[in-house]
């Protein structure tokens, strides 16, 4: 028995067979699902598709794009892993550089029922084949087609599988930058590739511009090129960005080279063309290579991947139509053909079905030989388009995956320098990260930071040097040399004069603008002009317009920089700190028998003696009852408080203060009185030590709010600044042509004929002041704080550079070394030294007086409320009750009461303070023996006992 139980499987076994067994079946029914299933998708997916190929096979894109789409199509169709089953035809088309041919093309192409369609390369053609595959629902993967307007929403079929010249703009904008240039020339082809491709937002971001476009129609003779060069080499800037077709790009700098144009102080930058067409030479010829000798160019950046080195293992082998050139189009076109092939492959395992359908829109008439009807619907072309935009994978030219604007993710482009017989490259440049000397695939793994600096390698330039082109040069190819014009002026001469040698002109602002001139890495040819007749002061704001007005390249001068002028030029760094000062006439005040009395003004005076007499008051209060020396009769008492109060200001005071409230009362005094006295006796000895002068007007404000006459210098700004900011009447203004003129109006005064003030700038005045040996003195605080500048047509970049120049000079001392050659004299002290100013007033001592105060009223609050305790000790019980017998009707006896009271109440106070502690005393050992009379008793016996020495007690009871 025990055997058969142990060999019996248990019921727990037989339910573990069970379900192992039913797992097994169910996985033998899915996997015959599953076979099932995929049989029944192989078997709907068709055993061929065709896809399109357009573009100019003899073209620098096409020669490259068509090896690379055959081996493409090769490699998918070998590949086992994608598109089981069905194979890809490639039907190719050439556009041959026409648009309208290029319509045709692809009007024939789609014919063929196509379920995509590669290229083109032009930009122009893809705006029309664009309008073509959205009613036929055709994809359309286009490697060349680089303008920016392609990616518009009303080009939904358009996936473009190269970078956009959205990014390359900025690309070039991020150069400009950083090389310190402000304007540059664009030169481009005029059709659809080269307007759109010039960005100038681009360049705005970066606060630079494209201060003039060269465009040109495709195909243009090089006559018109020539002519249009030749207007160029005119202009001041000589930064060029040349964004043209590969194919006739070269044409540009063969023409540039004639006009002397690829010489030192020039830059060329190009975009992708140039790359292009150069790696497509396979290698360029010295001739070519001559042409391009300092060119900085972009070209597209594809990872070195394994993938891509095996693909350029292969280029030589593949032998299609002769020698194949190769360029980066040519990775762009093989990554589009597995882009389209990928995604088919996606599209049928999600269930998509290619199929075809007539639009119904489109119908033969009689007369048309034109087979409308052949173009058929993809229906599956909507889905399809959407699987291609969501594909992610990497290809030869790098990650291919499209973001919500359907751009390639990651665009970045190799900086070049083209030199010698080939290129190097001195830099990168992403959409992460900017310019960078490092290749993208290390900055994106690193947290994202455009604000790095960046650094790029050194480039060598037109000319084979090594510095830095400045871009632009002061004096064009016209012949004309920049015309500065300079005041004529009558007055200040040291400033700025006509002069017989050169450079015609002399005077501190001149020595300041050469002086920065020279400093420039470049040479500034200049010619100056005289603006003004010789016998007045010039306008300046006159000749500031003319700059304006292009009839001045620049103003040199004694020009300041104001808010309206700056609207319509740009100035320079200031060479020179200036402000509005108002100067007066003035006269020596001497001492007089009251000097003593000017220290401080009345207010402090008065309220100096009343704190006095305050302070000596209470400390006679706190002193009285304990002091002998602050007792005796009434007339006595009080001298003691005018002694005592005044002696404290010399610290001679010889009354002693015994109580603890006195003595904390008088130090805080002492105190106050010590700061009052030292700033008495300083400021009585500079007042009788300095000499002083006054004058009636004390300011800007105080003069505009009299009714006096006001000089301004003639020709300065002054005048507009005071009639439109200050609100003076223009018939209170007065022209002064020359410093002559300013001292006879200051000396004759407005009684005269003359003026109370002139308000001017600074530098004039400090001038005028030291060669009249220092009559005349400035009033009140400098106002309206400005400075001179070098005045330039807005936007010029001489002015950016000049202000550099200014710093320097500042910096290394030489513009400190100018002025002191010319404006230095006699120096005067430039503000008036008022009496008024000197005098102490109240603000300056309250904060002590308020100190003082506070510790007297608690000094006597304390000793008050120490009186009251003690007088109630001693107040008898029957007053209060004889004052409830009176009653509310006898009024006459209730004020009896109330007076004899406060009576009492001071003759306690005034009592002594042993008398008070003796009196105290007294009342506790009585209160100890019951015997004693009643409260009021012995208050009652207290007041005649101690006052019936004088009998005042016994006639207050009567």
């Amino acid at each position: 028995m025990e055997v058969l139980l142990m060999n019996r499987p248990t019921d727990h076994v037989c339910k573990t067979r069970t379900l192992l067994a039913l797992i097994l079946c169910m996985w033998v029914s899915m996997q015959v699902m599953a076979e099932t299933e995929n049989a029944t998708h192989l078997s709907a997916r068709p055993s061929s598709l065709n896809i399109g190929a357009l573009f100019t096979f003899n073209s620098v894109i096409g020669r490259a794009a068509k090896p690379a789409i055959l081996a493409a199509i090769d490699d998918v169709n070998s590949d086992q892993s994608i598109l089981r089953g069905t194979k890809l035809n490639i039907i190719l088309h050439d556009t041959n550089c026409s648009g309208f041919l290029g319509t045709v093309e692809a009007m024939e192409l789609i014919e063929n029922d196509v379920v995509a369609a590669v290229g083109p390369q032009s930009s122009g053609i893809a705006h029309v084949i664009s309008h073509v595959v959205n009613e036929l629902h055709v994809p359309l993967l286009s490697f060349g087609a680089t303008d920016p307007s392609l990616a518009a929403l009303q080009y939904p079929y358009f996936v473009r599988t190269t970078q956009s010249d959205y990014f390359q703009m900025y690309a070039v904008a991020d150069l400009v930058e950083y090389f310190g240039w402000r304007e540059v020339i664009a030169i481009f082809v005029d059709d659809d590739y080269g307007r759109n491709g010039i960005l100038s937002d681009a360049l705005a971001v970066k606060r630079s511009k494209i201060s003039y476009k060269v465009a040109f129609s495709p195909g243009a003779p090089k006559s018109d090129i020539n002519e249009l060069l030749v207007g160029v080499n005119l202009m001041e800037s000589r930064v060029y960005i040349v964004h043209v077709n590969p194919d006739s790009g070269l044409t540009i700098f063969s023409i540039a080279k004639s006009l002397g144009m690829m010489t030192s102080g020039y830059v060329w930058i190009a975009t992708d063309w140039l790359p292009s067409h150069l790696d497509s030479l396979n290698p360029p010829g010295p001739d070519t290579m001559n042409l391009l000798q300092g060119v900085v160019a972009l070209r597209h950046h594809t990872p070195d991947t394994d993938l891509k080195k095996r693909f350029m293992s292969r280029w030589s082998k593949l032998q299609h139509d002769g020698s194949p050139s190769f360029n980066s189009y040519a990775l762009y076109a093989y990554d589009s053909i597995w882009l389209a092939a990928r995604a088919l492959d996606v599209f049928f395992n999600e269930g998509g079905n290619v199929s075809f359908s007539n639009d119904r829109r489109l119908n033969d008439t009689n007369r048309s030989t034109l087979h409308l009807t052949s173009l058929r619907i993809f229906d599956g072309g909507q889905k399809y388009l959407q699987t291609i935009l969501k594909m992610n994978f990497t290809g030869i030219s790098g990650q291919i995956e499209f973001d919500q604007d359907k751009y390639l993710v990651r665009p970045a482009y190799d900086i070049l320098n083209i030199g010698g017989t080939g290129s190097r490259r001195v830099g990168y440049w992403s959409n992460s990260t900017g310019l960078s000397g490092n290749a993208p695939e290390i900055s994106y793994k690193k947290p994202f930071n455009r604000n790095t600096t960046a650094q790029l390698y050194s480039v060598i330039w037109p000319g084979e040097v090594t510095a830095i082109p400045r871009g632009w040069f002061a004096s064009p190819n016209n012949g004309r040399p920049p015309r500065i014009g300079v005041p004529y002026r009558v007055s200040y001469e040291d400033f700025v004069v006509k002069d017989k040698s050169p450079p015609g002109f002399r005077g501190y602002c001149i020595d300041v603008f050469e002086a920065a001139v020279n400093l420039l890495p470049y040479a500034v040819p200049r010619t100056y002009i005289l603006y003004g007749d010789g016998k007045r002061n010039p306008e300046y704001s006159s000749l500031v317009a003319q700059v304006a007005q292009n009839k001045f390249d620049a103003a040199v001068g004694d020009i300041t920089i104001t808010t309206n002028r700056t609207r319509i030029v740009d100035f320079t760094q200031p060479y020179m700190e200036s402000g509005l000062v108002v100067v007066v006439p003035v006269k020596e005040e001497k001492s007089n028998a009251w000097a003593f009395l000017k220290p401080f003004t009345y207010q402090m005076w008065l309220v100096t003696g009343a704190f006095f007499l305050f302070v000596g008051a209470v400390v006679w209060i706190l002193e009285h009852r304990m002091n002998h020396e602050f007792r005796g009769p009434p007339s006595q008492q009080l001298i003691t408080i005018f002694w005592f109060s005044f002696s404290t200001m010399f610290f001679s005071q010889r009354e002693n203060t015994v109580s603890t409230l006195g003595r904390l009362v008088l130090i805080i005094w002492l105190f106050v009185v010590l700061i009052i006295n030292s700033s008495y006796t300083a400021s009585l000895t500079s007042i009788l030590t300095v000499q002083r002068l006054t004058s009636r007007i004390e300011g800007i404000d105080n003069l505009i709010s009299s009714n006096d006459r006001i000089g301004v210098q003639d020709g300065s700004f002054v005048w507009r600044y005071l009639v439109d900011e200050m609100n003076i009447a223009e018939s209170r203004l007065v022209k002064l042509e020359d410093m002559e003129a300013y001292i006879k109006a200051l000396t004759d005064g407005p009684t005269r004929g003359g003026v109370a003030a002139i308000v001017d700038e600074l530098p004039y005045i400090e001038l005028f002041m030291s060669s009249t040996k220092c009559a005349f003195r400035t009033v009140g605080p400098e106002f309206s704080k400005s400075g001179w500048g070098f005045a330039f047509q807005k936007d010029s970049p001489l002015a950016v550079d000049l202000s550099t120049a200014i710093l320097q000079l500042s910096e290394n001392g030489d513009l400190q070394k100018i002025r002191n050659k010319w404006l230095t004299h006699n120096d005067c002290p430039t503000q008036l030294n008022k009496v008024d100013g000197g005098q102490l007033s109240l603000t300056s001592f309250w904060g002590l007086f308020l100190i003082c105060g506070i510790a007297c009223f608690l000094a006597l609050a304390v000793f008050f409320c120490r009186i009251l305790c003690q007088y109630r000790r001693f107040t008898p019980e029957p007053v209060e009750a004889d004052v409830e017998e009176i009653g509310p009707t006898n009024t006459r006896s209730r004020r009896l009461l109330w007076s004899t009271s406060f009576k009492d109440l001071m003759v306690f106070v005034d009592k002594k303070e042993a008398e008070i502690k003796h009196m105290l005393k007294r009342k506790t050992s009585d209160s100890k023996h019951e015997a004693s009379p009643s409260a009021d008793g012995q208050l009652h016996s207290l007041r005649e006992e101690d006052l019936s020495a004088d009998g005042r007690l016994h006639s207050l009871r009567t």
